[in-house]
């Protein structure tokens, strides 16, 4: 009997490590919509497939507001699961998920979307999953081995690359609010895949939610007074981006991302996220207009075979 447990344990880790690599990939599609929905939300659907141009959101509203719509979302959930309030020790991990992906992440990238064309600033986006494998290093006790670094770097690398090609060689102001951006989130995303494997993945980004709330309400009710004008006259096209990124985004996308992370671990399930700046250029395409190159392919399949071989690599969970 004794000698049959490990082969089951090895099978059923092999088992949560592929289910969470696959929830990680349907969180990383959803998320891979953000900047083209972000960018359609603020410019209001300039040089976009989806109609006529027309005013947009201000970055700020679009960033704050889409968080108060999804706590509203999160508040009705954990009512409807009657879930128990978080434990005390849960709060410091929730409050650098509110602080890096509910309200940091949103808000800096806006911004960044008032000048930087969607397909940009995705791929400067890819730089992520290194991130996110330094805080799970950091603050989750995960221990990658050295072909994990390898694989990781490799990819981040490609994805910087394709950036400069890109831009003609140079970055633009608003690639250092996409970066810190990246940081932000890479905390959160951290910090939250690490909680989610005892509060769990819905409950984490709901109480997350709720938490960012308070701060947020007068802040985007003042927005609201303020831009009043601008509310009224946004085009159909910036209030589609604004429900996509609220719902789906911020909300929606989660369930899936932090379960993913909570099975197969913060560290690889999070070296999924380099096929996201790939399949947000493809989005950009249909939801913007943005053209499709050759090489962003080329890159792609690049980064894709990184994932692939960084998944084979070792990762200590502690």
């Amino acid at each position: 009997m004794n000698t049959n447990t490990p082969v089951l344990t090895s099978h059923r880790r092999l088992s949560d490590e592929t289910t969470g690599m696959l929830l990680g990939l349907i969180g990383v599609a959803i998320f891979s919509l953000t900047l083209p929905f972000t960018r359609l939300a603020v410019s209001g659907g300039m040089g976009s497939g989806m109609g006529a141009a027309g005013a947009g959101l201000s970055p700020m509203f679009v960033a704050l507001g889409r968080a108060l719509t999804a706590a509203v979302l999160a508040a009705g959930w954990l009512y409807w699961k009657r879930a128990p309030l978080p434990p005390r020790s849960a709060l410091p991990a929730l409050a650098m998920v509110a602080i890096g992906c509910v309200i940091g992440f949103p808000w800096l990238t806006s911004v960044a979307m008032r000048t930087l064309p969607a397909a940009h600033g995705a791929v400067l986006v890819g730089v992520l999953p290194l991130a996110t494998a330094l805080f799970a290093a950091l603050l989750g006790g995960e221990k990658p081995s050295k072909g994990f670094w390898i694989m990781a770097i490799l990819g981040s690398v490609l994805v910087i690359g394709f950036a400069l090609r890109q831009s003609g060689g140079a970055l633009h102001a608003a690639d250092l609010a996409i970066f810190l951006a990246v940081l932000l989130a890479a905390m959160g995303y951290a910090a939250g895949g690490r909680l989610s494997q005892t509060l769990g993945g819905q409950q984490t980004i709901c109480w997350a939610l709720i938490l960012a709330a308070p701060p947020l309400l007068p802040v985007v009710g003042w927005l609201a007074w303020q831009d009043s004008a601008q509310l009224a006259h946004a085009s159909a096209a910036a209030w589609t981006g604004f429900a996509y990124v609220s719902v789906f985004s911020m909300f929606i996308g989660f369930f899936f991302w932090y379960r993913g992370m909570a099975l197969g671990g913060v560290a690889r399930v999070g070296q999924v996220q380099l096929v996201q700046p790939f399949l947000s250029v493809l989005g950009a395409t249909v939801v913007l207009g943005e053209t499709l190159a050759w090489p962003t392919v080329v890159f792609a399949i690049a980064v894709i075979a990184t994932v692939a071989a960084g998944r084979k690599m070792q990762v200590k969970r502690g």
